[in-house]
């Protein structure tokens, strides 16, 4: 069947990739857990879609199976769990996207590219705010470059407050507390502590923003754009100090089924406060071997508006055939325009060099 079918399409992911979509007037198919909600979201953006009734990501792989969509969009987390069985699900020249930024997830589905490229189906995972925004500045400043030697990426989301975190991303917070930090050192993926490489620095708004390591979907992506050795990929609100040496204890505590319930439902209740910010922005810094540094910024509004955005653009260029066979990230198959087509905007700082290179 020809169209785009999107995943927990009531979700505020979900919400706003459809409504880009509506926009252009695309063929959709809106998938939930309710049939009424799923309606109702229809009549909100002035279309008429089909609904697909799926509360399991089991009875939603076998609606994808017997239906046979175009293009599959992914926005139902903790991605860790569900990209592999949609991705397995989709048939022979259908088509997988997903705004997801956890690095398992992204392991997994580039391992996948073999048979990927033999089915002839695309799967394009972090096509949101966070990969999209750090890749896409990593491309601009290394295109026509050698391969980097030391990349650093930040992404500092602004997001407007929407109620509680629910379920799905809490239980995507709670995976990526049990996975703990990574970071690429030597061209080797090694275990980090989370909240290290610590670093505080100021926005080119004058702010001062403070991030820490994480392991993200935005780590790969970054060392893929830049086949750099070393790579670190930075977060605000990753605790840093000496509380971050407690985090490995509480991933021991969280690998206990009765104490991982209690600390979802807990967080699935939890409402963030309001974004420091009204401006998301993504920083990259590249080094190369010959000493010369490089650093840019990506700056763009409301990160989910962004994400619809890069969603729905990924979507397009799939559903008109613009992609190709195998795993990719949005970047890597669409390049750095995407990012600027979903409202985003680049300012490069000018070259620097080491003191030996004087």
């Amino acid at each position: 069947m020809d169209e785009i079918w999107i995943l927990g399409a009531t979700g505020r992911a979900g919400r706003a990739i459809a409504a880009a979509l509506a926009a252009k007037r695309f063929p959709m198919t809106l998938v939930g857990r309710d049939a009424g909600t799923l309606k109702r979201a229809a009549r909100s953006l002035g279309i008429e879609a089909n609904v697909v009734v799926a509360g399991t990501i089991e009875k939603i792989a076998a609606e994808i199976r017997r239906a046979n969509p175009r293009v599959v969009v992914n926005t139902i987390g903790p991605f860790s769990r569900t990209a592999v069985p949609i991705v397995n699900a989709c048939p022979p020249g259908t088509h997988y996207l997903d705004v997801g930024n956890e690095l398992p997830a992204f392991l997994s589905l580039f391992a996948m590219n073999d048979d990927l490229v033999r089915t002839g189906r695309c799967v394009v995972p972090g096509a949101g705010w966070g990969v999209l925004g750090t890749e896409s500045i990593v491309l601009k400043l290394c295109e026509g470059r050698p391969p980097a030697a030391r990349v650093r990426v930040d992404n500092v989301a602004a997001v407007k407050q929407s109620g509680a975190l629910g379920p799905s991303l809490a239980e995507s917070v709670l995976d990526g507390m049990v996975y703990g930090g990574r970071r690429y050192t030597g061209g080797r993926l090694k275990s980090a502590l989370a909240g290290s490489d610590h670093e505080k620095f100021s926005l080119p708004d004058g702010s001062t923003v403070e991030t820490g390591l994480i392991a993200s979907g935005e780590l790969e992506a970054a060392r893929r754009a830049s086949r750099a050795s070393d790579v670190v990929a930075g977060f605000p609100g990753v605790p840093s100090g000496p509380i971050r040496f407690v985090l490995p204890a509480m991933s021991l505590l969280l690998s206990i089924p009765a104490v991982r319930r209690l600390a979802k439902a807990g967080l699935a209740k939890l409402e963030p406060p309001p974004a420091a910010r009204d401006v998301s922005w993504s920083r990259a810094r590249v080094e190369w071997q010959d000493g010369t540094s490089r650093t840019a910024w990506l700056h763009a509004g409301d990160g989910y508006a962004f994400l619809g955005k890069a969603s729905a653009g990924v979507a397009e260029r799939l559903l008109e055939g613009k992609g190709r066979p195998g795993c990719f990230t949005p970047g890597a198959l669409f390049g750095s325009d995407l990012a600027v087509d979903a409202g985003g905007e680049f300012m490069l700082d000018p070259e620097k060099h080491s003191p030996r290179d004087r």
